[in-house]
């Protein structure tokens, strides 16, 4: 029996897509280089920020990277006053996360999103009575793929691996899922296409929210 979820937040719990645009569009603006576009921003989310921004930078024409540092102090100014940006839940998650709270499944998020700006989307979009654990980015613990992450998030729902699942949208969740043997769901609504997903060794697709009740 299934006793708690793990969710990844961007592509999975809330489509933030427009945010992160209008932040990355705002800082490489800012740096006077070329602007990306919303498809190339998709492609380049799921690895954190660092890993985003130096993507967009070098499509943007700093095509070593060398202006990172910069690129960096400037996205975290912007991010964190238009986090929330145009953000809103996927339909049917805000009933599936109600429903599974009534089954006495412990819930929790888990993003490479910095920590303070995961905390910030997530109570905005859902209140803070949702999740038990919340989890971004932060010192001290390695951003996934790597399993640190899941780990801490178990630990602090004193939680068993063997009764839990991950739940995300990309390859990085799929490799983290597997990473730390926990058994992953992956969702085709969010920034990966299916193809994709499968390409990456997704195991478990679902395609509504709802379809995770039936997994319980």
């Amino acid at each position: 029996m299934i006793k708690a979820c793990i969710f990844d937040l961007d592509g999975t719990l809330a489509d933030t897509i427009e945010s992160l645009v209008y932040s990355v569009g705002k800082t490489l603006e800012e740096m006077g280089l070329s602007a990306i576009t919303k498809e190339q921003c998709r492609c380049f989310v799921g690895n954190g920020a660092k890993v985003l921004l130096d993507k967009s930078i070098r499509k943007a024409g700093d095509a070593n990277g060398e202006r990172l540092d910069e690129a960096m102090e400037i996205y975290r100014r912007i991010f964190d006053e238009n986090c929330t940006y145009h953000v809103s839940p996927y339909e049917g998650i805000t009933e599936t996360l109600k429903r599974l709270r009534r089954n006495q499944v412990k819930l929790a998020v888990l993003s490479n999103k910095p920590h303070r700006q995961t905390v910030k989307v997530t109570e905005a979009v859902f209140g803070e009575e949702i999740f038990d654990v919340i989890l971004g980015q932060q010192e001290g613990i390695s951003r996934k793929p790597s399993p640190e992450g899941l780990y801490a998030v178990l630990e602090k729902l004193k939680a068993a691996k063997e009764e839990s699942l991950y739940v995300g949208d990309s390859e990085v969740d799929i490799a983290t899922g597997a990473a730390a043997g926990i058994h992953t769901v992956s969702v085709t609504w969010g920034f990966r296409t299916q193809r994709e997903l499968e390409e990456s060794g997704a195991g478990h697709l679902i395609h509504r929210p709802e379809e995770l009740l039936d997994l319980l």
